[in-house]
């Protein structure tokens, strides 16, 4: 098993066990390019989130070895959403993780320093992991996830010890769902919906352009109909 395999299911396994989460959609992805399924898309519901999705894809000739993980918090709620994820592309490894803020922060500073400043020591431990490196991506992604996000790309030995990152990021939101947030003067449902259409956008993430070129436009719309709604 793959470390970013590992690490999608090791998490997902957390997740579902804390959470009570029961599988409702596993659907096969397809390619043109495999005679064999390349991927699979999981819904899973439960407890006190919405949702949780994961998207993984896995196609050896183009060494690519992709998990992307949401744990979708309700409508209403102010806790962040949970993402991870986790890549072997060939090269190098690559992760994102963050906590995606459900209201502005820079107004809401009660539900900053309770949702996100917790975050700061592990943030700033896995910066200082040899072998760890800032990915590439825009400020305009960057505006619609938290200052606490950690995308970067890194070493096999770097991408095992982010792993303590990744389980501190965790506990700390599982902590968030079971106790609740502060509470927040905005209208949430609305502010989710309107930052998960541009979170999951082709014309914002150039990722979907390469997604639909794999699984196709059915496919890939299927996937990203899953992650807005």
């Amino acid at each position: 098993m793959s470390l970013p395999t590992a690490l999608s299911e090791r998490t997902l396994s957390t997740l579902t066990s804390a959470l009570g989460l029961e599988t409702i959609e596993d659907l096969p992805l397809t390619s043109a390019m495999s005679p064999e399924p390349v991927g699979r898309l999981r819904v899973l519901r439960g407890g006190p989130i919405d949702k949780a999705v994961t998207v993984d894809l896995v196609v050896p000739p183009i060494g690519l070895d992709s998990h992307m993980m949401f744990a979708f918090t309700g409508s209403d709620s102010a806790i962040p959403h949970f993402t991870l994820d986790s890549v072997n592309a060939g090269e190098y490894h690559a992760m994102h993780l963050d906590l995606i803020p459900r209201a502005d922060l820079a107004v809401n500073l009660e539900y900053l320093d309770a949702a996100f400043l917790p975050l700061t020591p592990l943030l700033e431990e896995a910066w200082r992991i040899e072998g760890v490196a800032p990915a590439a991506i825009g400020p305009r992604q960057r505006a619609m996830m938290s200052p606490w996000m950690v995308v970067c790309r890194a070493t096999e030995d770097a991408f095992r010890a982010l792993d303590a990152t990744v389980d501190g990021y965790l506990a700390h939101w599982l902590t968030l769902a079971d106790k609740g947030v502060p509470a927040v003067d905005a209208d949430l449902a609305r502010r989710d919906r309107a930052n998960r259409a541009n979170l999951f956008s082709p014309e914002v993430d150039p990722v979907w352009t390469q997604v639909t070129r794999l699984l196709g436009a059915e496919q890939s719309e299927r996937v990203r109909g899953e992650l807005i709604a």
